[in-house]
C-alpha cells in the first residue's frame, strides 16, 4: 500500500515522516525518488523540477508492503491513499520567514495553503484523503494522528473540516502584506 504524505511546503511534512521512520514505517522522500529514477527536469528559483508522470511509473518499483511517500508532490504519484497536513496560513508564514525563504516564495505559498490547492488536487487524484491541521500539534501529535489514519480511526480527520479562509478573516492583509 502507497501511502502519500503531503502539503503544503512548511507544514511538518518532512519532521513528521522522521518520526514515523524512527517507529519503523518504510518513509521514502519524493525528492531522493526523483534523483533516483533520474526525474528531475530542470531547477526553477533552486526548486527541482520533476517529471511527475516518469516518477509515478517508477514509484511502485521500491513499494514494499505499506510504504509512505513524503514530498508536496506525492499525492501526484498514484498513492492508494493521500494524508494532507494543513497548517494556518499566518503560522505558515511565520514558519516560511523562520527558514529564510523569500517573500514572494512565501506568498506563493501561503496562498497555495489559503486556497487548498494541494488538498484540491488530492482529491483529484487519489481516492482515499484526510486532511490534519498541524497548527497546534507537536509532530508526535501529527505522528500519532498519521497512525490512527492507517489503523483505520480516520473519521475525524476527512476532508472539509478546514476552511482557513473563514478562519484568517480579518487577517487576510496580514497574509498578503510585503
Amino acid at each position: 500500500m502507497l501511502i502519500a504524505l503531503t502539503g503544503t511546503p512548511g507544514v511538518g511534512k518532512s519532521t513528521v515522516a522522521e518520526i514515523l521512520r524512527k517507529r519503523g514505517y518504510i518513509v521514502l522522500s519524493v525528492n531522493e525518488l526523483a534523483e533516483k529514477f533520474n526525474c528531475i527536469i530542470g531547477e526553477e528559483e533552486g526548486c527541482k523540477i520533476v517529471d511527475v508522470e516518469k516518477l509515478a511509473e517508477n514509484v511502485r518499483k521500491v513499494v514494499k508492503g505499506l510504504t509512505i511517500i513524503e514530498g508536496h508532490l506525492s499525492h501526484l504519484l498514484n498513492p492508494d491513499l493521500a494524508i494532507v497536513l494543513r497548517c494556518n496560513p499566518l503560522e505558515l508564514k511565520r514558519r516560511l520567514e523562520r527558514k529564510g525563504w523569500s517573500e514572494e516564495k512565501i506568498l506563493e505559498n501561503v496562498e497555495a495553503e489559503l486556497v487548498d490547492v494541494i488538498l484540491i488536487e488530492a482529491l483529484d487524484s487519489v481516492e482515499k484523503v484526510y486532511e490534519i491541521d498541524t497548527t497546534n500539534l507537536t509532530p508526535e501529535e501529527v505522528a500519532n494522528a498519521v497512525e490512527e489514519i492507517l489503523r483505520g480511526e480516520s473519521e475525524k480527520y476527512k476532508p472539509g473540516r478546514i476552511d482557513w479562509l473563514s478562519e484568517v478573516g480579518d487577517k487576510l492583509d496580514e497574509l498578503i502584506r510585503r
